[in-house]
């Protein structure tokens, strides 16, 4: 086993990568779909709901912010805090997409999914990234997702913050 500690992979996506996943994903929700509203996870899931709510024309847009302690004692099994979720009238028979940019141990999109669950029956989950190898849940994965991976992603609306230590300032101007 990788020592945690121990930089991971790191794979710096495009704007033109992330067009490829949105490719990807729209046949999978379409066939499933359509869906009633979209529960964005902040902060990752904003820009991946925003792309697919405009293509699948979801106008009933929620967001719910999830906090996990960040005491090393509390571990992986710690019980979220909801910061932000949106009332259960508010989904209420709709069919709901819960959708975050990746897919890690599973807590956050799990906790939010089966909140909303808890008021309406149909809900799913969507991410760009799914990585199996980190996932707290090995009978359990997201609905719908546009690829496997392993590494530490960087998608291009966090470049220009220098991501664990990449360096990037802002995209290059050609």
């Amino acid at each position: 086993m990788a020592n945690p500690k121990e930089p991971r992979r790191q794979e710096v996506l495009t704007w033109e990568d992330v067009d490829k996943l949105v490719d990807v994903l729209l046949p999978q929700l379409r066939s499933a779909g359509p869906f009633d509203a979209m529960v964005m996870i902040t902060r990752g899931g904003i820009v991946p709901g925003g792309l697919l709510a405009e293509a699948l024309d979801i106008k009933h847009l929620l967001t719910a912010a999830v906090d996990f302690p960040a005491k090393e004692e509390a571990g992986l099994m710690a019980w979220p805090t909801f910061l932000q979720f949106p009332g259960a009238e508010l989904l209420e028979g709709r069919r709901a997409l819960v959708v975050d940019d990746v897919w890690g141990s599973g807590r956050t999109s799990t906790a939010v999914v089966e909140r909303v669950r808890a008021a309406t029956d149909e809900a799913y989950t969507c991410v760009f990234h799914f990585n199996p190898y980190r996932s707290l849940f090995s009978k359990h994965e997201p609905d719908f997702y546009g690829a496997i991976t392993d590494a530490y992603i960087v998608y291009p609306w966090e470049t220009d913050r220098g991501v664990y230590g990449i360096g990037l300032r802002s995209p290059e101007i050609n």
